[in-house]
């Protein structure tokens, strides 16, 4: 009978010692992912038309730059060297920043946003000032293509009214 108690307590104490080895494990993985996420990297705050004059640049890097939306788009999608496909993207092309007498867009920067983000962003009008985080994510044909993380919209643009 001491034996069969000795035994029970042997394996309750070492299946304690386990356990408690597990939550230390457990600990130190959580500890570890939350320092991953602290040292982040950071985004690389820049211009649209820096991106665009040297795109190789901002490969692979997250970017965040402000701009004006100029009006949601559907260049580039489906194009197979930098897939996107139409049926989860919509693209959105933004103003050149250094022509300011009128809207020219920045064709030459394929910018997507996966469908349910923008669906929340429906209302932005041509002329609205936003601010992007996003990837660059290829440089096919040697210009950037950037999977936009967030979109904010920094200030509405005036509407005309009409008299």
């Amino acid at each position: 009978m001491n034996k069969k108690i000795l035994s029970i307590t042997a394996f309750i104490l070492a299946f304690g010692i386990f356990a408690g080895v597990s939550d230390f494990a457990v600990g130190e993985t959580a500890k570890q992912q939350a320092k991953q996420s602290a040292t982040a990297v950071k985004p690389v705050n820049t211009t649209s038309l820096n991106i665009v004059a040297n795109p190789q640049k901002y490969l692979n890097k997250t970017v965040k730059m402000q701009a004006t939306f100029d009006k949601f788009s559907t260049l580039g999608l489906d194009y197979s060297k930098a897939m996107r496909p139409s049926t989860k993207y919509i693209g959105i092309l933004i103003q050149r920043d250094d022509v300011l007498d009128h809207d020219i867009p920045l064709s030459e920067m394929k910018i997507f946003l996966k469908k349910e983000l923008a669906e929340k962003h429906l209302d932005l009008d041509t002329g609205d000032k936003i601010e992007l985080t996003a990837k660059v994510f290829s440089t096919a044909l040697n210009d950037p293509w950037l999977d936009v993380e967030s979109l904010t919209v920094i200030k509405k643009a005036k509407k005309e009214e009409n008299k």
